[in-house]
């Protein structure tokens, strides 16, 4: 059986608090995993009979068993371990190594402030629930406690004993202030007094002197002075600057300097020296008069999630910014301490900061190899990434001339499939907003933005467009983690330019990525429309791999219109023919294609699942795929973190196979692809939503029906090549262990996937010359 056209009608809820759905999820009391099998009559509310028609079908109902699902939490730091793995591997240039060290503890960090901080709160408040993998609220604590001592140990002893000595044999060596010749330490005592001094606060304990507030993520020098006097001791706390560089560099001369101070092509030998290392080296200039007797580096990590109740807040924009003002005052999840910290000194900040004993963490110094990226940001040679220009996609480049491309007539002559890094962001979306803003055949510009960069070109264009007269409307997600206060700026930017502005459905996050032009053509208003799995901006597209559409097919821009209409106003119910909505329809229009394929394969017809994601949690649609496993149709998941599956387990899984991708660029773009009965004319989705409950939900996301033949032999090509045993990845083990494979029986590389796509395009430019 193959899909028919219709349309659907999905109403967007009021929303709940995240706590409050991910309970019921797990409890039951709204339970993703009860899917309506009858056959949905078209318009039905969220029913199975969506987007390109796909109809509910009940397939037959197999056992399964109760561990079926892996841990989420845990899968995550599996994920994480992939990072270190990079990390640890010697064939990657140096400073990439580098860079996965960093990213590995910038990721931990988040996690602790949201995840670990979040199963806390609702252990305490009594709405943690029995995880889908059956591990209880404290299991899963207790387990992401040891697993998280075991990886931090591992990170920091990856830096000590191969990337630390390898960087020193490259001339790039993180001393402590002690190893500096003598005038380089002279050099950098100057440095102190001017650049470092002025800028401390010491902050004494004592009576008249409670114990400081420490703010999430702060590096901390705990110090005990003693009065030569009276011979008492004190207690001080000195925060190492945010805003100061985390590392000194000293070159060849001996100059101490700001990292990015150091010159492009600098290739002699340059030191570095932790900040902290130079202000406990100068701590007689903060306390005067007093003996220094010890001092340690210390950080906290809190609690940093955002709660805003949108149904009592007025104004969502204040709400958000007050809400904003208490994150920095969390309850601690973590210290972190460094190994040679004295028993006295670490009592004393457990008790302070209300941390458990099994919440410390102590381990060698430098804490927070977060700073890493400094170092990783030197332009050395060899010891990078080859440089790698993204090309302009093909249909935006065919003819050569002076004249910028008319995106307006490519469109119209075709869509166009664009796959970022590879292809350049800022050569198409980025300008096709730019040249909509200008055109003034343009009349109206609607735009979602839920994650942008602090300078970014697209605001200025929609700006430019509101400011030239045109209608402009943009869907800001305020409640975007961590960068929150980035959109609260942009709204009243945007809002001050006479762009309307809106924050979407209460309840919902706008997570979808969404552009529609509406342009006075010859021939009449046509409607130009990108919709992607990425967010607009223009930074991180040039690290994160995306794809997107560029087209100005009736039926999308129908669709898009509709939706903005029901995300700036109330249209409760819209009608869509190539897109499903989370968080109505994205689920069961999956789950009944997965089971359409389970059909397939009964009636002999070729049938295949193929999907390519950031995360996969839903356990409904993770129970489709079981059963269509267990029907014996082929399920392909390239996944590049978390993942509840538990793949190839007989009797269950076995015809699941799971794969991970990781390297140079992050895997970003959400791809679902199904055989459709023939195998050559396959049904392809891309879009916005992980499958996860958030995005299923608790968000408002976006998948569209691909319809080019050619866009969708790519796409499928992709996910296969990905998945492929001869392309370098992790694959999941029905152990639920995760195996890095990336040479071959005879130890030869297997093809590097973004390796392989970033000299496709090379070849491509170069054909065309």
């Amino acid at each position: 059986m193959r899909m028919s056209d219709a349309e659907v009608t999905s109403e967007l809820p009021a929303g709940l608090s995240a706590d409050r759905t991910e309970s019921m999820l797990q409890t039951g009391q709204m339970s993703p995993i009860r899917i309506p099998r009858e056959p949905a009559r078209t318009g039905d509310q969220g029913g199975a009979k969506e987007a390109s028609g796909a109809e509910a079908v009940a397939p037959e109902v197999l056992e399964l068993p109760d561990d079926r699902f892996g841990d989420r939490e845990l899968s995550w730091l599996a994920f994480n371990q992939r990072v270190l793995e990079l990390a640890e591997d010697a064939d990657l240039p140096l400073l990439e190594r580098v860079r996965f060290l960093a990213i590995f503890a910038s990721n931990l960090d988040e996690f602790f402030m949201v995840r670990v901080a979040g199963l806390k709160r609702r252990i305490a408040t009594g709405l943690a629930v029995t995880a889908a993998s059956g591990l209880s609220p404290r299991q899963v604590l207790e387990a992401i406690g040891s697993r998280a001592h075991d990886l931090t140990a591992r990170h920091a002893a990856v830096f000590a004993d191969q990337v630390q000595p390898a960087l020193a044999a490259s001339g790039i060596t993180l001393v402590h202030i002690d190893q500096l010749a003598e005038g380089e330490q002279d050099r950098l005592h100057k440095f102190f007094r001017k650049q470092i001094f002025p800028v401390l606060t010491p902050l004494a304990v004592d009576p008249a002197h409670p114990f400081p507030y420490i703010s999430g993520l702060s590096l901390n020098l705990a110090v005990v002075v003693r009065n030569p006097s009276t011979g008492k001791e004190h207690f001080a706390r000195v925060k190492v600057p945010g805003l100061l560089p985390r590392y000194i560099a000293v070159d060849a001369s001996g100059k101490p300097r700001r990292p990015e101070d150091v010159p492009d092509d600098h290739d002699g030998p340059t030191s570095f020296v932790p900040l902290e290392d130079v202000i406990a080296r100068h701590l007689d200039y903060l306390f005067p008069g007093m003996e220094v007797v010890e001092h340690h580096t210390f950080r906290v990590t809190r609690n940093e999630d955002v709660e805003v109740e949108e149904d009592d807040a007025e104004n969502l924009l204040k709400a958000l910014e007050k809400e904003l003002l208490r994150r920095r005052f969390g309850p601690a999840v973590r210290l972190e301490v460094a190994e040679d910290i004295t028993p006295g000194v670490r009592r004393l900040l457990v008790r302070e900061l209300g941390i458990a004993e099994h919440e410390v963490y102590a381990l060698p110094a430098p804490l927070d190899l977060r700073g890493l990226n400094v170092i990783a940001d030197l332009d050395r040679q060899g010891l990078s990434y080859p440089k790698f220009v993204p090309v302009t996609a093909r249909q935006l480049s065919e003819v050569e001339s002076a004249t910028p491309t008319d995106f307006f007539s490519a469109i119209r002559a075709s869509d166009v499939l664009l796959h970022h890094p590879y292809e350049s962001f800022s050569t198409s979306v980025q300008q096709f907003i730019a040249q909509a803003a200008a055109d003034p055949q343009v009349l109206a510009i609607k735009q979602t933005l839920y994650r942008t960069s602090g300078d970014s070109p697209i605001v200025d264009a929609l700006i430019d467009a509101a400011e030239a007269g045109k209608q402009v409307l943009t869907i800001v997600e305020l409640k975007a983690r961590f960068d929150e206060q980035n959109n609260i700026s942009w709204a009243r930017k945007l809002e001050e330019a006479g762009v309307h502005v809106v924050y979407g459905v209460v309840g919902l996050k706008t997570h979808c990525k969404l552009s529609l032009v509406v342009r006075s053509d010859p021939d009449g208003l046509r409607r130009y429309c990108h919709i992607g799995t990425g967010n607009y901006n223009p930074k991180t597209a040039r690290l994160y791999e995306d794809i997107g559409v560029l087209t100005c097919d009736p039926e999308v821009a129908q669709d898009m219109t509709r939706l903005f209409n029901q995300l700036s106003g109330y249209a409760p119910k819209s009608r869509y023919r190539r897109l499903l909505v989370a968080p109505q329809a994205i689920r069961p229009g999956l789950i009944a294609r997965i089971d359409r394929e389970i059909e397939n394969h009964r009636a002999g017809l070729p049938a295949w699942v193929r999907i390519k994601v950031n995360s996969i949690v839903d356990e409904a649609t993770i129970d489709a795929l079981y059963r269509a496993s267990q029907a014996g149709v082929r399920v392909d998941l390239v996944v590049r973190g978390i993942c509840a599956v538990r793949a190839g387990v007989p009797g269950l899984s076995e015809n699941i196979r799971v794969r991970s991708v990781l390297g140079r660029f992050l895997e970003h773009a959400r791809i679902f692809a199904f055989a459709n009965a023939t195998g050559e004319d396959p049904e392809v989705f891309i879009g916005s939503a992980d499958l996860m409950h958030r995005n299923l939900d608790r968000r408002v996301e976006v998948l569209v029906r691909i319809t080019d033949p050619e866009h969708i032999a790519e796409l499928v090509e992709l996910i296969e090549f990905s998945a492929d045993d001869r392309t370098a990845s992790w694959h999941l083990g029905p152990d639920d262990r995760w195996t890095r494979h990336h040479r071959d029986a005879d130890g030869q590389p297997l093809a590097d996937l973004q390796e392989t796509l970033m000299a496709r395009v090379r070849r491509r430019v170069a054909g065309a010359r």
